[in-house]
């Protein structure tokens, strides 16, 4: 089914990155800590971001027992538990099982998927997105082959309104105008047509396709944009693998999304808060768990959509503002984030938390996001347009503009007091 793999590509596609490591895949999970200058690391998988109040429950009860007290979200809807002992795994693991959150220890770290934090809530979508992600999430953990997948491989369900679908994963699902759904790979090229009913089974297979070709390409890739293949030549090869397990598709011409999450304050039958860079105290935590009506659904943005009766939601908006959790939509942490920094990673040059939450009154009312980074890998930044705010060894910082289709624009910041005529300097 992939022998046309094995020929050299004629034509690199625009997405191809051509990497090829050396190493295995260190991501993090549940059952493999990651071991940093705070202590050890827990990335608990959270497929679609939904969390029952009871597994909520829980995570606030681990963070609390095991770990700092905190709650950390991640741009892919996930939770980290930091400042574990590194020798709790066990207990972890325990905790985690008995929640619901340990479904297959053998699949824990490659339940990726983001999902429309909306669907189903406010009417916008084409289709609520959940009878997929429920498919979607069984089928990968029954998947022996979906095993080998990196803890990096992305999936995005869409339920239309083009939201997770600007957000590059490596096959994204998106509803269409027509009851249908589109599958896609990485960030370009067409899209194969199935029915809504086949699309969770198409993700997966999609998925194992490019578990093939990689393979078939004999270098260490986790994600779709790695792989240098003639352009379209994955797409041709999911087609195959469609069509031999009986599913019926037309190659069509694919949407693009926004990478746009849901503003904060009440959104359809629910509420929509904004976590300032993404880290929210147990305190914050179960206050959530006190407004949310039977789950929470944390976002790609590192925000919380919490299902609320309509009768509630000033009230609740008040509580959750009360705890320091953002539910203004002009507020400036929604055009602010920061990877972990000094003291929690050796490798950051700086405490970019700090001098990120200094930064507010610097930002213009419709200037570009900022993301702050303690050093060249800029973990956990945004897709999109922004400015970067990169630590340098020496001291200060690094700003440069990544803005699509323009040059980027580069400036220095010894003292983050100065932000202000920094960013006036690079995007004026």
């Amino acid at each position: 089914m992939l022998a046309a793999m094995s020929t050299p590509a004629l034509r690199s596609s625009p997405q191809a990155t051509a990497v090829s490591r050396d190493r295995g895949d260190a991501c993090p999970g549940t059952l493999r800590l990651h071991a940093a200058d705070d202590g050890a690391l827990a990335r608990v998988r959270v497929p679609g971001g939904v969390l029952t109040l009871r597994q909520a429950r829980a995570l606030a009860d681990v963070a609390e027992r095991l770990g700092d007290g905190d709650l950390h979200l991640t741009s892919r809807g996930n939770v980290q538990l930091r400042g574990l002992d590194g020798g709790c795994g066990g207990e972890l693991a325990g905790l985690l099982d008995a929640a619901g959150l340990l479904p297959s220890r053998g699949h824990e770290r490659v339940r990726n998927i983001v999902a429309s934090p909306l669907s189903g809530l406010d009417g916008r979508g084409a289709l609520d997105v959940r009878p997929w992600l429920t498919a979607l999430d069984a089928a990968l953990c029954a998947s022996e082959a979906a095993q080998d997948l990196s803890g990096r491989f992305l999936f995005a369900l869409d339920d239309g309104r083009g939201d997770v679908a600007g957000l590059g994963a490596d096959v994204t699902v998106r509803a269409t105008a027509d009851g249908g759904a589109q599958v896609g790979l990485g960030v370009a090229g067409e899209a194969l047509h199935v029915t809504a009913e086949e699309a969770a089974r198409a993700a997966l297979l999609a998925s194992e396709t490019f578990l093939e070709a990689a393979r078939a390409s004999g270098a260490q890739v986790w994600r779709v944009e790695e792989l240098s293949l003639a352009e379209g030549e994955l797409l041709d090869a999911v087609g195959r693998r469609l069509t031999a397990e009986g599913i019926r598709h037309e190659r069509r011409g694919r949407e693009t999304g926004h990478a746009e999450g849901p503003p904060p304050g009440v959104v359809g039958d629910g509420l929509s808060v904004h976590v300032p860079l993404g880290r929210l105290s147990v305190r914050q935590w179960r206050e959530l768990t006190q407004v949310a009506a039977g789950e929470l659904r944390l976002t790609p943005w590192r925000g919380v959509v919490l299902p609320t009766p309509r009768t509630r939601a000033d009230e609740s908006l008040a509580r959750l503002a009360a705890t320091g959790l953002v539910t203004d939509p002009g507020s400036p942490w929604l055009r602010v984030g920061a990877c972990v920094g000094r003291p929690g990673c050796a490798k950051s040059q700086a405490d970019v938390r700090t001098d990120a939450a200094g930064s507010l009154g610097a930002i213009a009312p419709h200037g570009l996001p900022l993301y702050w980074s303690g050093c060249e890998r800029r973990c956990g930044h945004p897709r999109g347009d922004r400015v970067d705010v990169v630590a340098e060894p020496g001291g200060g910082y690094r700003l440069s503009t990544a803005v699509r289709g323009e040059e980027p624009r580069t400036t220095s910041m010894h003292d983050p007091a100065r932000l202000a005529a920094a960013l006036a300097e690079i995007t004026s």
